[in-house]
């Protein structure tokens, strides 16, 4: 029992790798964001009620993160390319939001390892399958990263499809259409995977099940 009290101290006292005070002012503004977005979700009760979990999501649109962060009863800690830590005031927010920057070939593996821990410490992990944003109404060719995260941690994945944030921000946009047009979220039930399939299979599967949403 001593040992389970230390430990939970030490998870307590713990550093978030987020700003605390940040999303603690992101979840009281979470029901004005919801009417700015124009946001419908269906399926929100699939989210597991504890932590350590990765939701996988369709990427059409710079919103698709802060759309997960409202709809999320967690802090969500993205996978982002290294690139958008550079650019001006957009690189402070996802630095404060606990982004992990993804580096460009096998330097990539480093952001893998850094997600694995956090899952094990039971943050929730959001991931974009496809790597990039798609165009309006298509779907990508998910890459496997997002399987090697399951094999290492067999942390359940909450799927996601996200209708309409494209016509909010598109990726030619440089200024969102806030309450002109609607965003849908579909939530799926967790699914998990057995240890015979490869990083592709787990990938592809995922992703299939983000479009019968």
């Amino acid at each position: 029992m001593k040992n389970v009290a230390i430990l939970n101290y030490n998870r307590f006292m713990e550093k978030k790798p987020y700003s605390e005070l940040g999303y603690k002012i992101w979840f009281k503004l979470k029901p004005f964001v919801k009417l700015l977005f124009r946001l419908k979700v269906e399926g929100a009760e699939n989210f597991p009620k504890e932590g350590g979990f990765i939701i996988a999501a369709n990427h059409r649109s710079y919103l698709d993160p802060p759309i997960i962060n409202t709809i999320s009863p967690f802090p969500v800690i993205f996978m982002a390319k290294e690139d958008l830590f550079k650019v001006p005031i957009l690189g402070s927010i996802i630095t404060k939001a606990g982004a992990i920057p993804v580096e460009r070939g096998r330097k990539g593996v480093k952001s893998l390892i850094k997600a694995i821990d956090f899952l094990k410490k039971g943050y929730v992990i959001g991931i974009f399958p496809e790597g990039t944003r798609a165009a309006p109404g298509k779907f990508l060719k998910p890459q496997p990263g997002i399987g090697l995260l399951i094999e290492k941690t067999k942390a359940p994945v909450v799927p996601v499809r996200i209708e309409g944030a494209d016509k909010v921000l598109s990726r030619d946009s440089k200024f969102p259409k806030f309450l002109v047009y609607p965003i849908k979220v579909k939530v799926g039930k967790p699914i998990k995977f057995e240890d015979n399939l490869s990083h592709e299979e787990m990938a592809k599967i995922i992703m299939e099940k983000i479009k019968a949403l």
